[in-house]
């Protein structure tokens, strides 16, 4: 039954981020929810959370200029947190044309990717260098840099749990012998390559700090430079070379072969050579 006396206070809120741990969500999903189910609640202003708020809501964000696939994924943290509270009711997503081309900006090439590791080798930062190798060498999740340890290295494969599933990564050869190597330097014995100095996991912020302040030094836009794109760049590559998308699902640890396509689009700039290829302008 639909609940039109809802609330969203601090105590709900609260409970809310509680159920995402238990539900496993990752930490950077948890605080976006979190950040925007607080954004709306301030807009609501002590309103009750009814189903023509969530269609206001939508259209406050489009008002604003926020774009649609930003408005949808502001929904889809609202629709979660509807399910969560039982209250029967949900947005309606804003239908948005399938994208065919990559964003030129947001768009990692190999040898920038290159240029990273060896600014950070040349900076003597080998952690992070051997983090750039690691994400981009097998797809993982920055979440997911913390099943990089010792033992699965030595075992050369992870084995992932997230969201219920686990599935099972298979570690290069070559990956696994620098990565020992850089643990016995660093007189890691076991456990997590890659800690602190006082031997904690790093954070996902202090990843994207670290893999932010050596752009400039590798010649690399910032705007490019991110653990997910990372992701991305494996994907590609991946694809290239076998052209198999639906083992490139189940490596990315993907439900849908809908999302690994997204990681697939190719660049403005290749999708202008292709149509250029058609020969059909005489």
């Amino acid at each position: 039954m639909e609940n039109t006396t809802h609330i969203i206070s601090k105590e709900n809120l609260d409970k809310f981020k509680v159920w995402l741990i238990r539900e496993e969500r990752e930490a950077g999903t948890i605080q976006k929810y979190i950040r925007d189910l607080t954004a709306f609640s301030i807009w609501l202003n002590g309103r009750e959370l009814i189903k023509e708020a969530l269609s206001d809501w939508k259209e406050h964000l489009l008002e604003k200029g926020y774009k649609p696939v930003t408005v949808n994924s502001m929904l889809a943290a609202i629709n979660t947190y509807c399910r969560f509270a039982g209250l029967g009711i949900k947005a309606k997503f804003l239908r948005i044309q399938r994208k065919l081309f990559q964003e030129q900006s947001r768009n990692l090439k190999k040898e920038e990717y290159e240029r990273l590791i060896a600014a950070a080798e040349n900076s003597g930062k080998k952690r992070l260098s051997l983090l750039f190798e690691t994400i981009g060498a097998t797809g993982i999740r920055v979440s997911e840099v913390k099943y990089i340890t010792v033992e699965a290295l030595r075992n050369g494969k992870a084995e992932i749990s997230l969201k219920g599933k686990i599935r099972t990564i298979l570690l290069p050869g070559k990956l696994c012998r620098k990565l020992l190597k850089y643990a016995k330097k660093q007189k890691i014995a076991s456990g997590e390559i890659f800690i602190t100095k006082s031997g904690k996991g790093m954070s996902r912020k202090q990843i994207w700090a670290e893999m932010k302040a050596i752009c400039k030094k590798a010649r690399v836009e910032a705007s490019k430079v991110f653990p997910h794109n990372l992701r991305h760049l494996f994907a590609r590559i991946y694809y290239k070379v076998t052209r198999d998308v639906a083992k490139l699902a189940d490596l990315l640890g993907h439900s849908s072969i809908e999302t690994t396509r997204i990681y697939l689009l190719s660049t403005g700039e290749e999708h202008a050579r292709q149509l250029e290829r058609l020969g059909l302008i005489q």
